[in-house]
């Protein structure tokens, strides 16, 4: 039996109906952070305050999402650049512009900046229930404060509400910084993550919300 056998096999935990249910329950939600106040706040030893909110892409500001693409060009678009994917501006703005996608945005509650966006959505993949990760962007100003480690941790908070078996990420290869950001929460090699000889630039990580 191949990995991708057992995932949508044996060591499910949850039916293929409850699975779905799931997932549609998370979906009907407008605002899947709306039980958890606690994390639509966050502050920092060194005196900043910062709101967040979650919406769907449809209630996104323009401008809000073309600076999410800028945050993106400027913190990994030298990654992809250097490596087999390439830098694609236009494959990145259809992504964030995804009917399907969610964000979740802090801003600076001083300055009323952006500080730093998550995009996500709920979905089945490979026979599994799971709140996937597409972008996690820090802004430089805002890095090293402990945001995005809080913000990874609504995102599970949301995975776990909503009975996601996993919560699941794509990291680049060359994208060192993050890659031991993800590792440090406890995410690992995803089962579904491409295989070595596939010499892909990326890798798959996940964590377990069961």
């Amino acid at each position: 039996m191949s990995a991708l056998d057992e995932i949508t096999g044996n060591e499910s935990n949850m039916s293929a109906t409850a699975q779905q249910k799931a997932t549609e329950k998370a979906n009907r939600q407008t605002n899947p952070m709306v039980d958890y106040p606690e994390f639509l706040k966050y502050s920092t030893d060194d005196g900043c305050e910062f709101d967040l909110y979650c919406r769907r892409k449809a209630d996104m500001d323009s401008k809000m999402l073309k600076w999410a693409f800028k945050l993106a060009e400027k913190n990994v678009g030298p990654q992809y650049k250097t490596c087999s994917l390439g830098w694609q501006p236009k494959v990145k703005q259809s992504d964030l512009n995804k009917n399907w996608a969610r964000y979740l945005v802090a801003v600076d509650r001083k300055s009323k900046k952006p500080a730093a966006y998550s995009m996500f959505r709920f979905d089945l993949d490979y026979g599994r229930c799971v709140l996937y990760c597409y972008e996690m962007q820090v802004d430089a100003e805002y890095q090293r404060k402990g945001l995005g480690g809080f913000m990874m941790r609504a995102l599970e908070k949301m995975a776990q509400h909503y009975g996601m078996e996993r919560l699941v990420l794509t990291v680049l290869k060359n994208n060192e910084d993050g890659m031991r950001f993800y590792k440090q929460l406890g995410y690992d090699i995803d089962e579904t993550s491409p295989d070595k000889a596939d010499n892909a630039a990326y890798e798959i990580l996940s964590k377990s919300m069961l």
